[in-house]
């Protein structure tokens, strides 16, 4: 036996006798999502959560993904296997700076994207996904909004919609690290693939893809597509999961600097170290959870 069967062998053993469901975001390591029970982006799996009948939750993501799933199930034991893995762009506002923020534009209503905090969450009016940012946007009953945190999200939706999108200078430091001159390179190297780019990304990469799409987005992108090829503009975590559903079909990194430290944080060590001393549980003040959820329902209202 090997050592990662091992491994596996101990945590599906523990995971039944816990009741938990393991969760695995779509940038995780590929062997944390072999195990994983799903995968998907972060709101699918915070669904997931809310449906699933167990107890116990291991979030294997970073931290705002795992208080988005407390927030959906206030009464599951939501952990997270490393409490360091955190996100850069979401802890570039805090509820206060967001507080701030409003008070140099009042009255205007606040998008925010889920990659923020709790309390980040309790403090707007609405949450959106990169997938449907746009929407959300178009929604709201206003000719100007504020987005926050990230400035690349906004630029993206303002470009798609008529409405005045004040941006947060929040960013993901993996996606702005996709730089166009290896993106040219990249389709240099493969003229027939065609380029998939996260909305994270910068202005200049968008210009260039065939298709612009959230993670689960470019999933579906992908096994729909005729295309033999395709040129990954996201963190490269994807990649794995691409090619497991795509058999036949290659996928290529465009950089070697797309890689968020963060998500690779959680290894099949500490998801069986979770399980065995239930660490690190999640927890929020119940005025916040009612707050966030509010911002998300309405969200998932649309």
């Amino acid at each position: 036996m090997t050592r990662d069967s091992a491994l596996i062998e101990k945590i599906n053993k523990l995971k039944a006798q816990r009741g938990a469901a393991i969760l695995a975001h779509n940038y995780q390591l590929g062997e944390v999502q072999d195990i994983a029970d799903f995968t998907g982006d972060s709101l699918e799996l915070s669904r997931k959560a809310a449906q699933t009948d167990a107890d116990v939750i291991v979030f294997c993501g970073v931290h705002f993904m795992a208080e988005t799933a407390k927030i959906l199930s206030p009464d599951k034991t939501v952990l997270i296997p490393d409490l360091h893995a955190g996100c850069p762009m979401a802890d570039m506002i805090t509820a206060q700076q967001l507080r701030e923020f409003k008070a140099r534009h009042p009255g205007l209503p606040v998008v925010a994207y889920v990659n923020t905090s709790a309390e980040v969450k309790a403090e707007s009016d609405v949450c959106c996904t990169s997938a449907n940012a746009v929407r959300v946007v178009e929604s709201v009953d206003s000719d100007a909004v504020l987005f926050v945190p990230d400035k690349s999200l906004a630029a993206y939706v303002a470009s798609k919609t008529g409405k005045k999108v004040i941006a947060y200078c929040g960013y993901c430091p993996t996606h702005h690290r996709i730089l166009a001159p290896d993106l040219i390179e990249a389709k240099e190297e493969h003229p027939d693939a065609l380029v998939i780019a996260h909305p994270e990304c910068t202005m200049d990469i968008l210009h260039m893809a065939d298709a612009i799409e959230s993670t689960s987005g470019m999933l579906r992108f992908a096994r729909e597509s005729s295309a033999r090829e395709f040129i990954v503009c996201t963190e490269r975590g994807i990649i794995h999961r691409l090619a497991k559903e795509n058999p036949g079909k290659e996928f290529y990194n465009p950089s070697p600097l797309n890689i968020c430290p963060n998500m690779k944080k959680i290894t099949l060590e500490k998801v069986l170290w979770s399980l065995e001393d239930m660490q690190y549980e999640i927890t929020l003040p119940q005025d916040i959870i009612n707050k966030a959820r509010g911002a998300i329902e309405r969200m998932i209202a649309l």
